[in-house]
């Protein structure tokens, strides 16, 4: 698959088992959190600043810039969301005002390079689905229920923006996979959550929940 973590150099926490976290608080991400957002990928090592789905160059080119100009990265990010673009989508979660989390969730269609990968090229795409991305998390706040909090949160964002489902792109291996090679999620978090799998195939499934619509 073409997206490893080698390549993005982001770091992903929680598992399906962790402990519920209390006091946090997640938000859709704004420019108020971009500092917080700036750190909490410094504090991972993660030099992306989730920009890798939408970087169009060779993988040599994209380590070379995430080696060398990370801050081209943390630019890219802050234009795309100053001006809206759909792009630099996401929940953050705080702890005393801190970011010590993020999920990129976004519409499907904002992701053409993940959804183009030979692995899910042939599933269809059905209208209104959004898409998980990845997960950062501060490495002190690990194994506290942040990434569990970030997709309990999605179905209410998606719903308000008038979103029909979720899908998420887990790993599956074997052996339990380190944090760094699961930086789209544990695919137990999922299950645990209500996601069904629509494409159940090894290593690399796909599941999926239906958005409730709020109530009037």
């Amino acid at each position: 698959m073409g997206a490893r973590a080698g390549e993005r150099v982001v770091v992903v926490s929680d598992r399906a088992s962790d402990v519920r976290t209390t006091g946090i608080v997640v938000e859709p991400l704004t420019s108020k959190h971009l500092a917080g957002f700036a750190k909490l990928f410094e504090s991972a090592s993660s030099s992306c600043f989730c920009r890798y789905w939408h970087f169009t160059g060779t993988k040599n080119e994209w380590l070379d810039r995430c080696a060398n100009r990370p801050e081209e990265n943390l630019a890219e990010q802050r234009e795309a969301l100053v001006r809206g673009d759909v792009s630099a989508r996401g929940l953050v979660a705080l702890e005393h005002g801190a970011v010590v989390g993020w999920m990129k969730l976004a519409p499907r269609e904002a992701l053409p390079k993940l959804t183009s990968l030979p692995v899910y090229r042939q599933l269809a795409a059905e209208p209104g689905t959004w898409t998980i991305g990845c997960f950062v998390v501060d490495p002190k706040a690990r194994r506290r229920g942040i990434a569990r909090a970030l997709v309990e949160n999605a179905e209410s964002y998606v719903a308000s923006q008038g979103g029909r489902a979720i899908e998420a792109h887990p790993r599956r291996e074997a052996v339990p996979l380190h944090d760094e090679e699961a930086w789209q999620g544990p695919e137990q978090l999922f299950v645990g959550l209500g996601f069904t799998p629509i494409h159940d195939a090894s290593p690399y499934p796909v599941y999926r929940k239906v958005v409730a619509r709020p109530t009037t």
